[in-house]
């Protein structure tokens, strides 16, 4: 293997390209992000790392905006999604003035994953460390849209996703309560899905809400808080209901 995991360009003989599959090991490494499309609203969610005590917390965004209709979270190398995310803006704002149009979801998902894809192509690069979740509302029709795309840059459209750290576990807790919401229940099942890897409550979570009126939102973490404790009060109504046949036996 060690003769063929030098050069980004080279195949081994069973068909892979280890660079490619060492940026996806760099994905689930890095924190956990998942989006939720609803009816009328799109939720991002990511894992929050706790900040140093002399840090200033809002310097450290991983859910970010591309354009006025569009959002970004990513799960990887920050470093590589800065790279990444200033390119996207820049096609956005390109595409407005050339077209006089916004960008859809899907244009800008395209252009991100074909540049992922040309670093896997060329020699003298390697390939960006980080898999995107991509939301927003498409500018003519309204209708919300969710796509992944990952180092290799292959993208796909969902309903709902997750990438990161434990994205599998979250995935399955998606397939397993994932339905047409709006609202408020959309918000409930982002949080739901990200307590079920994040320990520590509330506090290490950041969620946006991306509404077509609004736009993205960033939710304070008293907000945050309060859904995680109205949550929680529904397990526990729900652990009780459950345990109170069996006492009357």
């Amino acid at each position: 293997m060690a003769r063929y995991d030098r050069a980004i360009t080279v195949f081994s003989p069973d068909g892979h390209l280890f660079q490619v599959e060492y940026a996806l090991e760099a994905v689930r490494k890095g924190n956990a992000a998942v989006g939720v499309r609803g009816n009328d609203i799109i939720v991002l969610g990511v894992e929050k790392k706790s900040t140093a005590k002399l840090q200033d917390s809002r310097t450290v965004k991983k859910i970010v905006s591309l354009d006025n209709h569009i959002a970004l979270a990513c799960a990887g190398l920050k470093a590589d999604a800065r790279v990444l995310i200033n390119r996207a803006r820049i096609e956005c704002q390109s595409h407005r003035l050339t077209v006089e149009d916004p960008v859809t979801v899907e244009y800008i998902t395209r252009y991100i994953a074909g540049l992922q894809q040309k670093y896997t192509q060329s020699g003298g690069v390697r390939p960006f460390g980080l898999s995107t979740l991509i939301v927003g509302f498409d500018p003519h029709t309204g209708v919300p849209s969710l796509y992944q795309t990952d180092p290799s840059g292959t993208f796909s459209a969902w309903k709902a996703n997750a990438t990161g750290r434990n994205s599998n576990s979250i995935r399955e807790f998606l397939e397993k309560n994932y339905k047409e919401t709006s609202g408020q229940e959309t918000v409930k099942l982002a949080i739901r899905a990200l307590l079920e890897v994040v320990e520590s409550g509330g506090k290490n979570i950041e969620i946006a809400v991306m509404t077509r009126e609004q736009g993205l939102r960033q939710l304070e973490e008293a907000e945050i808080d309060a859904i995680v404790a109205e949550i929680e009060a529904e397990k526990a109504a729900a652990e009780a209901a459950k345990k109170a046949p069996s006492r009357e036996t």
